[in-house]
């Protein structure tokens, strides 16, 4: 068997892990590298010719969330390899890439990215998928992504637990430690953990919890009467703490556009099922021409989420005449360091939306795993063989977590064999 990183050894993004016998090859992620502060995207792997290259021969593709730095290369995808996704993943990216075929001058892009995810096969928590030799069994995390998973891959006697993005202080974290434990865990040992890190290059950061940043996000909303937030679009949990801090501050409207309203429809008819706390549907879609809806958010105020785009700007300028300054903040919930002025990970056009806002607080926590919660995983999964870590900036910063010795000495950054596994790492 091999495990090849082809990327995200020391690089946040751009995840691609594949796992191989003589017989099968499969993908985990087909992530696309983050893009510079200028929107830019500096990647050698973002064309047909690459993506062909590294899908030659391989079986099929998991992707365990959305996002495009695990995403993003999907269209690349020959017809003939099978794509997984979770079902309401798919629904979220088909809303997100439906709305970017409106761009002019991407038409055909979106086309084929919309064909490409109509393909996809669904991924079922708990469901076996079976490609040659190689078994792939996805559960449920939380993350900033909503029908984000983990994959338990088995091949022969051999047992792989690949993380994906996770996090232990949202609204949905509770299942994950119970889940490792009854399922993975109840049926032999894991070899391999190989796990994100996105939180070793900030271990003395405090993470707070959804139910703490709804707290938070309440006082706040008593202190303003016209509140704008700026957010993940696509961040369920994220986006019920708001949504559920507004409704319980006061009867003003909570307001967005349309593609917003779409992703909450997405959302409320799928988790919303389950619990209130995922039923969005008392939002209202802005538009400049419904005169009524401007003048009950001018008389009763307001929440209205918000993107660094000229269409916001557009609607921030149409309203602030009719917004008392003192009454009127932002609520930046989103990584501190786009916002930091001459930082390497800021991002302009954010810099410049958020400065338009006569008050702005910052109120965010990660869609990642804390380090404790890193340390906690890897104890508790205790891999007989070791851990590669991805997803960071940092990954020979694990040895730094509080897991057990011996694993510190079966940390894997470099290539390796062990047990007959053949480590792979570019």
């Amino acid at each position: 068997m091999k495990i090849v990183i082809h990327r995200g050894i020391n690089q946040i993004g751009g995840c691609i892990t594949e796992i191989a016998t003589d017989n099968t090859r499969i993908l985990i992620d087909l992530g696309q590298n983050l893009p510079d502060g200028e929107g830019t995207v500096n990647d050698n792997l973002a064309s047909r010719e690459a993506i062909g290259e590294i899908t030659q021969g391989i079986d099929a593709i998991f992707y365990t969330h959305y996002h495009g730095d695990h995403l993003g290369l999907f269209h690349y995808v020959p017809d003939n390899v099978p794509q997984y996704i979770g079902e309401v993943a798919k629904q979220v990216a088909l809303c997100k890439h439906q709305r970017l075929s409106y761009i002019k001058g991407r038409e055909e892009l979106s086309r084929e990215e919309i064909f490409k995810l109509d393909k996809m096969a669904l991924l079922t928590s708990g469901q076996d998928v079976n490609v040659g030799d190689i078994k792939v069994i996805p559960y449920f995390v939380s993350h900033s992504a909503c029908d984000a998973y983990m994959f338990l891959i088995e091949v022969g006697e051999k047992r792989i637990l690949h993380t994906g993005d996770f996090r232990g202080h949202g609204y949905l974290s509770k299942g994950l430690l119970p889940t490792i434990k009854k399922f993975v865990l109840s049926q032999g040992k894991v070899d391999f953990l190989i796990t994100e890190g996105t939180m070793l290059s900030r271990l003395n950061e405090r993470v707070i919890s959804e139910n703490e940043l709804q707290r938070e996000a309440g006082k706040i909303m008593a202190r303003y009467k016209n509140v704008f937030v700026m957010c993940s679009s696509t961040d369920m949990e994220r986006l019920a703490s708001f949504y559920a801090a507004n409704r319980h501050t006061s009867v003003r409207p909570l307001v967005c556009d349309l593609f917003q309203k779409n992703i909450f429809e997405i959302f409320t008819e799928s988790a919303g099922k389950h619990t209130s706390l995922f039923r969005f549907d008392q939002a209202y879609a802005f538009n400049l021409k419904n005169t009524k809806l401007i003048d009950w958010m001018e008389d009763k105020g307001f929440c209205m989420f918000v993107r660094a785009t000229d269409k916001f700007k557009d609607y921030y300028q149409q309203l602030i005449s009719r917004l008392e300054p003192n009454d009127t903040v932002l609520i930046y919930s989103m990584w501190k360091e786009y916002i930091n002025d001459g930082g390497k990970h800021a991002i302009q056009r954010y810099i410049e939306f958020v400065s338009m806002f006569p008050h702005m607080e910052k109120l965010h926590t990660s869609g990642h795993a804390s380090p404790e919660f890193l340390a906690e995983v890897c104890n508790l999964v205790n891999p007989a063989l070791g851990i590669i870590p991805i997803h960071s900036e940092d990954s020979a910063s694990y040895s730094k977590l509080p897991i057990y010795e011996d694993l510190k000495l079966r940390i894997f950054t470099s290539s390796n064999t062990i047990s007959k596994v053949e480590i792979i790492i570019s």
